[in-house]
């Protein structure tokens, strides 16, 4: 089997982790790259994203948390998952909350899929969202952060706007909510968050935000869902 694309996405992959660390330290998001990901909201904002549901424990559990603080968020729902769990997908849209586009099957690394299978990824998914929800989701963020200039391509090509993160809770690991907590409550003006609601137990995640939400809004951030364009650098 050949390695070569499965490390060249590894390394496009891992150089993001410096881009996020650009964005969280500086409020700007250069409005000349329009086809960068999405890694900031406005000024006095934080964005609360959601990977990899619906899931039909953690997804419920967290759609109450949400409306107990009266806290908007953004998932990037995976599109299998919808087709078995309609019904969430469709409770998380009533709810008032956001949806994106998370691929269809969650393959990694997603920046190795040819163009063939990165079109087909992202337009089966829109079509599962769609068919639950009635509503064409207009963001996606690729599977683990697996962009490269193909996935950007697919993703325009789709008519969505790329989405990425400035503040990883790393809530899959299963770190403990300590920590998770400690991470999510670093968040400052302007930061899109990740966690997730799928792929394992969440219960560290939900217990974690019980925490992290109220601590956040005391500190005067306002959360909104994540826009459907790019935060300019006037804006931010």
């Amino acid at each position: 089997m050949n390695q070569l694309p499965i490390l060249r996405a590894k390394a496009l992959e891992a150089s993001f982790l410096g881009v996020r660390t650009f964005h969280r330290l500086r409020p700007v998001t250069p409005s000349a790259r329009r086809s960068w990901p999405v890694f900031r909201v406005g000024a006095g904002e934080v964005a609360l994203t959601v990977d990899d549901g619906p899931d039909p424990r953690w997804t419920p559990a967290l759609l109450d948390l949400l409306a107990r603080h009266r806290v908007p968020a953004t998932f990037f729902l995976i599109g299998d998952r919808v087709a078995e769990h309609p019904e969430l997908a469709r409770r998380i849209v009533a709810a008032g909350h956001r949806i994106g586009n998370h691929s269809l099957r969650h393959p990694m690394p997603f920046a190795a899929l040819d163009a063939d299978r990165l079109h087909g990824e992202i337009n089966h998914a829109q079509q599962r969202i769609h068919d639950a929800t009635g509503v064409a989701a207009r963001l996606f963020r690729a599977p683990s952060g697996g962009w490269s200039a193909r996935v950007l391509a697919a993703t325009v090509d789709a008519g969505l706007t790329p989405v990425d993160w400035t503040v990883n809770s790393s809530d899959w690991k299963e770190p403990g909510v300590g920590q998770i907590t400690r991470t999510l409550s670093r968040a400052g003006s302007g930061h899109v968050l990740l966690c997730h609601d799928g792929g394992g137990d969440r219960s560290q995640t939900v217990a974690a935000l019980g925490t992290v939400i109220p601590r956040l809004l005391d500190r005067g951030l306002r959360f909104v869902p994540v826009p459907d364009r790019p935060t300019t650098a006037e804006e931010a």
